[in-house]
């Protein structure tokens, strides 16, 4: 699908692009697509190792992907997913938490996994968006 835009931020995302040949968001119409951010720093890639660091910093990095894509952010999200090494009440609550901070005044359809691992040995959480994003003509 090489007509589609692919985006990836400096630093992190243009490695991942790289390494691993995948990128951060597409473009598709007025929807933006997000692969799943973790909590890792966006410039050097390493991970914080508290779980709530993690949660926030792939929020900050899930923003960082909408707007390399031309979106607004958060507050067009309307889709999240998100995958959890553990999942408990520490890491619920702090989505919910950051929920609260960037989508105010709405609530997205979310649906929240408890897996085994994920894509790197100090990822702890995976979150992955669609946002709606109209492009004004």
């Amino acid at each position: 699908m090489s007509h589609l835009p692919y985006y990836n931020y400096e630093g992190f995302g243009k490695k991942q692009q790289q390494t691993f040949w995948y990128s951060q968001a597409v473009r598709i119409g007025d929807r933006i697509e997000c692969a799943g951010q973790g909590g890792w720093d966006p410039e050097t890639g390493v991970f914080y190792k508290e779980i709530n660091a993690q949660i926030d910093q792939a929020f900050v990095n899930v923003e960082l992907a909408l707007k390399t894509a031309g979106g607004k952010g958060w507050e067009q999200v309307y889709r999240v997913n998100s995958y959890h090494v553990p999942i408990n009440n520490e890491a619920l609550e702090a989505m919910v938490r950051n929920f609260k901070r960037y989508m105010p005044n709405h609530q997205p359809i979310w649906t929240c996994v408890g897996v085994t691992r994920l894509g790197e040995d100090d990822m702890r959480v995976e979150i992955e968006v669609v946002a709606h994003d109209p492009q004004s003509n």
